[in-house]
């Protein structure tokens, strides 16, 4: 009896306590933590509230928050998880510029007012940004690949030009190269502290703002870095094909593909009554305005917080911008279901995952060259490397979104190697085409090299069907 009045009496005194908790953060007395993502409402506040998880159905607003990428808090990834028996031996890059000024205006409109200055007491913030522009001002002299010695190494216009790097987009890869310095530099030791040009391969467009982006993530990464050690390849494509550029069959899956979006756009009235609703309000032919690619400045105006454009015939709105986003979402999921895309990706990447797994065999031969390679790129690169590693769910390459392929070594078994892949933090090893089927028959936590190496030199050739068994015929494939 005694022992049952005690339970009873702990019982009730538990209830109260939970009470006493639930009733003192209903009222704010004590504090409730937030969501990953949310922002504040006093430091940022937003044409439409972030939700805080995913929603069940296609929800425009939460894709397009996610394509902005903006930063808040620290950000928790997947690189660098290993057994303790592995080894890192190389790490390789692939990242979309950052956050940008559009690259088309909306007609008959006053271009969205973004600074592209970099300013310490503007969010969002890095630590670094301050060092990080004083270390760009005495790159001058520093030694890159024509033509990016013309390039401006950091954003610097009171007004955006077209297409230029915000400070959003420095945060966003300063944020990335501190990620990445913590887990490969400081846990692997992946370079030496006398760490020299040969061991980095660092490539980038002809872009400011993916020049600007890969020093952004550099100076994150290797925090004043010498100048001397650094050298900037230029890429002339932005699929990075270097000397295989030319290859007639990509372009004819291209032009199927573009035809498949054309066809989808045509079926969508909504759509084209949203467009027809637009082009009345800037008074301008419907043609035009859909040329002008309206949603690359909205979504600028979406991500910066600032009002879409009026004029004296009304205002582009949300709605406005939520029919254009569904249909993009649209868009990318029968892209996916007709695999039209798919051709056009498979030969379009195979280039630059050619190069990749060259470098990754030097590295598991023992060869000496590097154990970094970063590639700053645009959205146009990695969604076909995306699409032709079998990763369908993957979204739409947001702004400073990251693809990295890491080589390991098994320290009981020296000669075998395995990759691991990751994009944007989270491991998508066992959701490429090549690795599934592994997945399920071996317990290891990682793909074997070679898997990855024989879906580059035979299994993208066999998913284009036609007999090819090289790039080169695949490309040049008669009777298409």
């Amino acid at each position: 009896m005694l022992f049952r009045n005690r339970f009873l009496l702990l019982l009730a005194l538990a209830a109260l306590l939970a009470f006493v908790s639930l009733s003192l953060q209903f009222f704010h007395l004590i504090p409730v933590s937030t969501a990953k993502n949310e922002v504040s409402s006093k430091s940022r506040k937003r044409i439409m509230p972030e939700p805080v998880t995913e929603p069940p159905g296609v929800d425009p607003v939460y894709e397009a928050l996610l394509y902005c990428n903006t930063p808040s808090v620290a950000e928790r990834s997947m690189e660098g998880h290993a057994p303790h028996h592995f080894k890192l031996v190389s790490v390789h890059v692939f990242i979309r510029h950052g956050d940008r000024y559009p690259l088309y205006v909306i007609p008959k409109t006053k271009r969205p007012e973004i600074d592209c200055t970099l300013v310490a007491n503007r969010k969002p913030y890095h630590p670094k940004l301050e060092a990080f522009v004083s270390h760009m001002s005495k790159g001058s002299g520093a030694s890159f690949e024509s033509p990016l010695h013309s390039l401006p190494l950091y954003p610097s216009h009171q007004l955006c030009e077209m297409g230029e790097l915000t400070q959003t987009g420095v945060v966003q890869h300063l944020q990335n190269g501190q990620l990445l310095r913590d887990i490969y530099l400081k846990k692997h030791k992946l370079l030496p502290s006398d760490w020299s040009m040969d061991q980095l391969y660092l490539e980038t467009t002809g872009k400011s703002r993916t020049l600007q982006s890969g020093l952004a993530l550099l100076y994150g990464f290797l925090p004043d870095f010498d100048w001397k050690k650094i050298y900037f390849r230029h890429q002339p494509s932005a699929l990075f094909c270097s000397g295989n550029c030319y290859c007639p069959v990509r372009n004819h899956y291209l032009e199927k593909e573009q035809r498949r979006q054309y066809l989808l756009r045509l079926k969508n009235n909504q759509l084209e009554r949203t467009y027809g609703d637009m082009a009345r309000i800037v008074d301008v032919p419907t043609k035009q305005l859909r040329a002008a690619n309206p949603i690359d400045s909205m979504l600028c105006h979406f991500c910066h917080n600032v009002s879409f454009p009026c004029t004296r015939n009304g205002c582009i709105g949300m709605e406005h911008f939520k029919v254009i986003k569904t249909h993009q979402i649209e868009d990318e999921r029968e892209r996916q279901e007709k695999k039209l895309y798919l051709g056009y990706a498979l030969l379009g990447a195979h280039p630059i995952l050619n190069q990749t797994i060259g470098r990754m065999q030097r590295a598991a031969e023992g060869r000496r060259g590097e154990l970094f390679a970063l590639y700053s790129a645009h959205d146009v690169t990695l969604s076909p490397v995306l699409s032709a590693l079998g990763l369908t769910e993957a979204r739409f390459p947001r702004f400073a979104a990251r693809l990295i392929f890491e080589l390991w070594q098994d320290r009981e078994k020296p000669s075998e190697h395995s990759v691991r892949i990751l994009y944007n933090g989270v491991d998508v090893t066992f959701h490429t085409s090549f690795c599934q089927d592994h997945h399920k028959r071996s317990l290891k936590p990682m793909c074997p090299l070679e898997n990855l190496v024989r879906f580059v030199k035979k299994d993208m050739f066999v998913a284009l069907g036609g007999g090819g068994t090289n790039y080169h015929d695949a490309c040049h494939r008669a009777g298409l």
